[in-house]
């Protein structure tokens, strides 16, 4: 019979080794210092864009969350608050585009 999700049991199996291994990657290289990019590249054979792509994939599981909350919590609010300010940023930038295009007050009339 299938494990339920209401089951005591553990969720990890329904991790792919490659799930898992994204989350020791974030796990561990916070540790370390260097270039990301590139071990991104050496570890997982996959361009930055497409690791993120992964990565957030496998923080929205809730086998990720039960496998390992305190790290996918972390990485859900590092994901958040970079949403937020490219959403800021992007608000910003509309104002200012919004404000340059008004025509000026006609200085002739009184």
């Amino acid at each position: 019979m299938a494990a339920s999700l209401e089951s005591d049991q553990p969720l990890t199996h329904a991790l792919t080794p490659r799930d898992l291994a994204v989350l020791d990657f974030e796990r561990e290289f916070t540790k370390h210092g260097g270039a990301k990019e590139e071990a991104i590249r050496e570890v997982f054979g996959l361009s930055a864009a497409r690791y993120y792509q992964v990565l957030n994939t496998v923080i929205d599981s809730p086998h990720a969350l039960r496998h390992d909350p305190m790290l996918v919590k972390r990485l859900q609010r590092a994901r958040d608050a970079r949403v937020h300010t490219r959403a800021s940023r992007t608000l910003t930038s509309s104002r200012q585009v919004d404000r340059a295009n008004r025509p000026l007050p006609d200085e002739t009339t009184d």
